[in-house]
């Protein structure tokens, strides 16, 4: 099956090629021109699927980035640079890629409808610069000269078919990859991005290089069609309307890219023959755009969605497992001296110690506000502000949430900060960041009853996809982790059997554990050792009974009746 799967893009890959050829030969004259449109339109909505899509973040330029494509491709053809339109095509989706990484410096600070202004500002610039400076070869009327093999009509829409199958096969391979999978995680979760050890910076300016780079193939294509390049193919409105396009057709999904992209002909098309004026298109693209925002939406996920509307969404399937014997605990290899976190005038913590032992799990507790997400967020990086040391194997830890992760310092969340995008296995991969046997995921997943790897994000519930998200932390080896309330969503009795499993976690996985956790009947089956925290300061630490047995433990946390 896997190795089905594995060629299964190169057979999609040849069946669209053949229907290119097809249509190539078959199609009226006419049509063989809306024909090229069409695929120029499906190239430029599979970058803004890369970007919006699956990045998540708003690029209103993308047609700009075609006029820096078709720049290239102009100069290029008046200079008699060598290796023909091909090489110049590449050169100019090079070239709008360079250009992709710095449109998209300003969305590593800039979010939502600021970045759209930025953006949209960008194309309106461009717009009016491209008027006044035209494209190289365009006052002389200097045509592009095409291939020899694709130089009529016909052969040149094969060709754009070629291009396109060929664009497809890339961002297909890249999202199935590394990048594909940062894409995906940065637009679900920024901090969980980084709590992976992967850059957001990276995974934001990947994005928009490659949306920017199939952008600039896009307008060199365009470019060879009509021969010359001409400012009114790459104006605002139409970057505008091409990613409100984008969002209503799903152009996450390349087989929605294409069906976007002969609306985009389409609709045009079809009211001048009905003798309505053209720029009606744009309002009509306006309204669709609009009911795929307001309906949380489009046409592409509603598509897929039923495919799986009679299928339950996949939970948990906790067994017994065999038990292994737990190393005794070692020297700490997590120490944190003197932490502490001013939020103006209030003490969030105060002079805190901690050491989490080799082999052990190390559990923390407290009254709501007592400072333990703020102990997590400063220990891995995320409040710089604290004062104190926090060391790993003995050495100093500081720096970004990026880098505390790839020194061995790993942390869940709370909220939810797994992507419904990725499949399970992907996703659990991508967070381990090293090449993983089949096998080694599969039994992970399955040891703590997790929905097997092929199974979608998207259909697993949140109890479930919690689990996921420390399988795949487990996966990374890091030397200690810190679990914020792992078992949040499960029902009580899956509390305990997850307790179970995580008392196994440092002798199976070679991993220390820090838990924060409000269920006392997970935190007694898990840790040996406890630290309690009261507002800001450590109130009680050591073996769990005599912490538990503590008076001031009983009367700040649970009241003098809870633990009897």
């Amino acid at each position: 099956m896997r190795l089905a799967e594995r060629f299964l893009p190169f057979a999609v890959a040849a069946v669209a090629v053949g229907v290119g050829y097809g249509l190539s030969v078959g199609l009226a004259g006419y049509f063989v021109y809306l024909g090229v449109s069409a695929v120029v339109a499906a190239i430029a909505l599979l970058g803004l699927g890369v970007v919006t899509g699956t990045a998540g973040m708003i690029s209103l330029c993308q047609l700009t980035f075609g006029a820096v494509g078709a720049f290239v491709v102009s100069a290029c053809n008046v200079a008699g640079v060598p290796g023909g339109f091909v090489v110049w095509l590449l050169l100019g989706g090079l070239a709008a890629a360079a250009a992709g990484v710095l449109v998209g410096l300003p969305a590593l600070r800039l979010r939502g409808i600021t970045l759209a202004v930025v953006t949209l500002g960008l194309a309106a610039a461009a717009d009016l610069t491209l008027v006044q400076i035209q494209f190289p070869g365009a006052t002389e009327g200097l045509s592009v000269e095409r291939p020899d093999a694709f130089s009529d009509d016909r052969s040149y829409f094969f060709l754009a078919v070629l291009v396109l199958v060929a664009c497809g096969l890339v961002v297909h391979f890249l999202r199935r990859g590394r990048w594909g999978s940062s894409w995906h995680l940065v637009a679900f979760s920024e901090r969980g991005t980084a709590a992976v050890g992967a850059g957001v910076r990276t995974s934001k300016l990947t994005a928009f290089a490659v949306s920017a780079a199939l952008g600039g193939i896009s307008g060199g294509l365009l470019t060879g069609q009509v021969g010359l390049a001409f400012p009114a193919s790459f104006t605002a409105i139409q970057s505008l309307a091409l990613y409100v396009l984008a969002i209503m057709s799903g152009a996450h999904l390349i087989d929605m890219a294409v069906f976007g992209a002969l609306l985009w002909v389409a609709v045009p098309e079809l009211l001048k023959r009905w003798g309505v004026p053209q720029d009606w298109g744009f309002v009509i693209f306006g309204v669709l755009g609009i009911q795929a925002l307001a309906g949380r939406g489009n046409l592409g996920t509603a598509v897929r969605n039923l495919w799986h509307r009679s299928r339950k969404p996949a939970g948990l399937g906790l067994t017994e497992v065999a038990e292994v014997e737990p190393l005794p605990p070692g020297d700490p290899v997590l120490q944190v001296r003197g932490l502490s976190v001013s939020f103006g005038h209030v003490r969030a913590l105060s002079d805190v110690d901690i050491s989490v032992p080799e082999h052990g799990v190390l559990g923390v507790i407290g009254p709501n506000g007592a400072g333990k997400s703020t102990l997590v967020d400063v220990i891995s990086g995320f409040l710089p502000r604290a004062t104190g040391t926090v060391t790993l194997d003995g050495r100093l830890l500081t720096g970004s949430p990026t880098r505390r992760a790839r020194a061995g310092l790993r942390r869940t969340f709370q909220q939810d900060r797994v992507p419904p995008g990725l499949t399970v296995g992907a996703y659990v991969r991508f967070v381990a960041r090293r090449r993983l046997p089949g096998a080694e995921v599969a039994d992970a997943l399955e040891f703590f009853g997790c929905p097997s790897a092929r199974t979608p994000l998207s259909r697993v519930d949140a109890g479930a996809r919690r689990l996921v998200e420390v399988v795949g932390h487990l996966l990374a080896k890091p030397r200690v982790l810190l679990l914020d309330e792992p078992a949040a969503g499960l029902p009580h009795e899956e509390h305990v059997a997850f307790g179970r499993r995580l008392r196994q976690v440092p002798a199976r996985f070679g991993v220390s554990v820090l838990l924060i956790e409000h269920d006392l009947d997970l935190v007694r089956s898990v840790c040996d050792r406890l630290t309690v925290l009261d507002f800001g300061e450590v109130l009680a630490s050591g073996p769990q009974a005599d912490v538990l047995a503590d008076p001031a433990v009983l009367k700040a946390y649970m009241g003098e009746t809870e633990l009897l």
